[in-house]
């Protein structure tokens, strides 16, 4: 399968993804190929080794065709490729409005919250930071907006599915 790939609101890169056996994958980018090795933990986080390196990924899924996966703090947004989808995506085009509640993939605590209500966010900033199997995840703002509501503070432990935070979308000023 191949897919689109760009941070959110940067450039796009193509990559293909193959997977080769039970968790092991194949992926090319750039016209060069590495292999990885994948462990599914609870819900949407994953365990991912390439080269004897670890990474920590969490991964949500955005509609029949795309994904939002967080690595080490970043966030990059994964689009299937193929012509009908890219003619059907580009058609209907998603309108956020209202709220966005945010809530904890897995148990964890706490650690920083780096925003506050009332601050004006971009989409794919921190705004909580919650540790979970010894790994700190950064949780993004899914939108440019205003933070409404914090629903934990530092410290706190919080279960799989927990809210966290409220973002009010910006106003679109077209």
């Amino acid at each position: 399968m191949n897919y689109e790939v760009s941070e959110k609101k940067g450039e796009s890169v193509r990559i293909g993804l193959r997977e080769i056996e039970g968790g092991a994958y194949e992926i090319t980018l750039d016209g060069e190929t590495i292999h990885v090795d994948v462990a599914s933990g609870p819900r949407s986080f994953y365990s991912i080794i390439e080269d004897g390196r670890q990474f920590e990924a969490m991964v949500d899924e955005k509609g029949a065709h795309g994904f939002d996966v967080t690595v080490g703090g970043r966030l990059f947004r994964l689009e299937a490729v193929d012509e009908r989808t890219k003619l059907l995506s580009g058609q209907a085009a998603q309108v956020v409005t209202g709220p966005q509640r945010v809530e904890a993939e897995m148990a964890g605590k706490v650690v920083k919250l780096s925003a506050a209500v009332g601050d004006a966010v971009a989409e794919g900033q921190g705004v909580v930071i919650v540790e979970a199997m010894k790994m700190e995840n950064v949780i993004p703002s899914p939108v440019d907006g205003v933070v409404k509501e914090i629903a934990v503070s530092e410290g706190d432990t919080v279960e799989a599915g927990f809210p966290l935070f409220t973002v009010e979308p910006a106003a679109d000023e077209s």
